[in-house]
């Protein structure tokens, strides 16, 4: 008698190959649960100035040392952890969301509607992500709000274009022309058949694409366009240190905020691939 393999099970036993992903996995649990577990276990404040402890080198008492104010940058990494990781979850989220829609709805009617939704996708793909995100912060304002608003945007047509394709190579597969001769309405199909076909691509691009929104959040803050200070987001922390970051003993200001940027994007470059891998049938 033969046994069939659950999706879902198929995928877990190709993703225990994938060791680096499960290492990218295991370390983005740890940083989600210390960010939880922040204001538990930071031994300061985040916003806790003491001018008597400025620019302590890391030490037992201080981890990471302390910036120019005397604040605990162990304990804003923690806290900046919640505000990097919310930025980057929450503005892919919406640009998945509305690009998926955008894009099933694109491929399943066609005609103006699609080349309208594809034509704007067109425009916004004309400029570099980063230089559209500077644009769109400087006219909505600067603040973590806006920076989440101007990730999704640029991350919406490629979600868009992603869904379309997808939904264009199941558009004639059987179950989707027994569907509509069946008679069921466009939004069960859509949302039934067609946006499902598409979840594993959707999923690969989701946890690649949480990497860049870390760095492009990191960025506009770095420049001032993101969040304002005392935040302790892990670009606001770089830029606050920067005067100092190549005066001797002093590195350690910009040291830790950088590898925690690093580590985190790569983690989230690592794990989709794994997951891409895992879901390739090839594999």
């Amino acid at each position: 008698m033969e046994t069939t393999v659950s999706p879902i099970r198929l995928f877990l036993l190709r993703f225990k190959r994938e060791k680096q992903a499960w290492v990218a996995l295991i370390f983005l649990i740890v940083l989600i649960l210390a960010a939880c577990l922040a204001p538990w276990i930071a031994p300061f404040s985040p916003d806790q100035e003491d001018y008597n402890s400025a620019l302590l080198a890391p030490s037992w008492a201080h981890w990471a040392g302390t910036d120019m104010s005397g604040r605990d940058i162990f304990s804003r990494i923690l806290f900046g952890a919640r505000i990097s990781l919310s930025v980057a979850f929450l503005s892919v989220t919406v640009g998945a969301v509305l690009g998926s829609i955008l894009g099933v709805v694109s491929g399943y009617f066609g005609g103006y509607l699609d080349s309208i939704i594809m034509r704007i996708s067109d425009i916004l793909f004309a400029f570099p992500s980063f230089l559209l995100a500077i644009a769109i912060v400087a006219v909505l304002g600067g603040g973590i709000i806006n920076v989440i608003i101007a990730i999704a945007i640029f991350s919406t047509p490629m979600f868009a274009r992603l869904v379309r394709s997808q939904t264009l190579s199941v558009l004639n597969q059987p179950y989707v022309k027994a569907a509509q001769t069946m008679g069921a309405s466009h939004m069960r199909i859509m949302f039934k058949h067609l946006i499902p076909a598409a979840s594993g691509s959707i999923l690969v691009y989701f946890t690649m694409r949480l990497g860049t929104s870390i760095l492009t959040a990191a960025s506009l803050s770095f420049l001032g366009l993101g969040a304002k200070p005392p935040s302790p987001e892990w670009g606001r922390m770089l830029a606050d240190g920067r005067d100092l970051m190549l005066v001797p003993g002093y590195m350690y200001l910009t040291l830790y905020p950088g590898i925690c940027i690093f580590l985190t994007a790569l983690s989230c470059n690592v794990l989709g691939d794994g997951v891409r891998s895992a879901l390739d049938p090839k594999s």
